[in-house]
């Protein structure tokens, strides 16, 4: 372990320490926007338990309801429905209190530009009641934790995008939160930012930090997660370990064939694989035919001949083993992309 991994552990641990029961519970967490066009459903009834210590992941494509829910979580959003608590504070009855125990990194960058990094730690810390010698004893071991020594005293505007994400979570540790949210924390960065980002979250999480994160990286979700919750639509479709969820959603071998042109109606059945043992579902879009099977041997196979028969050029095939990616198409439906 590397000095500044035991820095980051330690920072990690004195809010572990304080913490006590369950970190989050959602009860039948709902919310609906009201427009000129309707009401839109977000939110349409998750409920959750995470226990103190576990870093949770919220999977799901853009638009599935992951941020609102942790609006809601964090008191930005006010819930329409159900019933949360975070830290066993109820988030509607007393959301003061739940700003409190929380440390929340949201997608955009929300550091004072105008500010050095000592400057945001600082006046944070001061923000949530630490006295001047304290937060500038605070403000130091966070920048030694997270690698920002030699950044001290740069403006938050010429940060790099890593740097400034790290600065981010360091913010929002300074108070020491019970609960650390995380919305997307590594969208935009390049992978090996992401990557360096992954191992001061793994140091965390090891140091027993309850945390939530929300990403639509499934590498992601799945490096760094003790459990998952697979979103879509608003609802939690299934949760668990990823050995629980590929096991519990049934997850298929999923065999892709794309082809130059559009696929004619009956190549499926054409290549014998609607009524082959072990093919849970087929799908058939414009230009592609997914076949979801336990028993993989020949589809692939027999789609590219189907399709060579019907005078289609392959222009691409796939064939993904169980796996979460597997999960997710059968859950959602909808293919995977960054």
């Amino acid at each position: 372990m590397t000095q500044a991994s035991g820095q980051v552990r330690a920072a990690g641990a004195e809010a572990a320490g304080a913490a006590g029961g369950t970190a989050i519970r959602t009860e039948d967490l709902r919310k609906t926007y009201h427009t000129a066009r309707g009401d839109v459903p977000a939110v349409r009834g998750i409920s959750l338990a995470v226990p103190d210590g576990e870093f949770f992941g919220l999977l799901g494509p853009n638009g599935a309801g992951k941020s609102t829910t942790i609006g809601m979580l964090t008191t930005l959003v006010r819930p329409s429905g159900g019933r949360a608590w975070v830290a066993g504070i109820d988030v509607r009855a007393d959301p003061v209190g739940v700003k409190r125990r929380i440390g929340v990194v949201t997608q955009n960058n929300t550091l004072d530009m105008q500010l050095t990094v000592t400057e945001n730690l600082e006046f944070r810390s001061r923000f949530f009641g630490l006295g001047p010698r304290e937060a500038v004893r605070r403000a130091g071991q966070l920048i030694d934790a997270f690698g920002l020594g030699d950044r001290r005293t740069a403006l938050a505007t010429d940060l790099s995008g890593g740097q400034a994400r790290r600065l981010l979570i360091a913010r929002a540790l300074v108070h020491r939160p019970e609960v650390l949210f995380l919305d997307e924390p590594t969208a935009g960065l390049d992978p090996q930012t992401r990557v360096n980002l992954w191992d001061i979250l793994r140091v965390l999480r090891e140091a027993g930090q309850s945390i939530l994160l929300t990403t639509h990286y499934l590498e992601e979700a799945e490096a760094l997660c003790d459990r998952i919750a697979v979103v879509d639509h608003g609802e939690v479709l299934a949760s668990g370990t990823v050995d629980e969820l590929t096991e519990s959603a049934g997850a298929d071998s999923v065999i892709t064939v794309r082809y130059e042109g559009d696929v004619p109606a009956g190549l499926a059945a054409a290549a014998g694989v609607d009524d082959r043992p072990g093919v849970a579902k087929v799908e058939t879009e414009p230009d592609q035919v997914r076949v979801f099977t336990r028993d993989p041997g020949g589809v692939l196979g027999d789609l590219i001949a189907a399709g060579a028969k019907a005078g289609l050029t392959v222009r691409d095939a796939t064939q993904l083993k169980p796996s979460l990616e597997t999960v997710f198409l059968t859950l959602t439906g909808r293919e995977y992309r960054e």
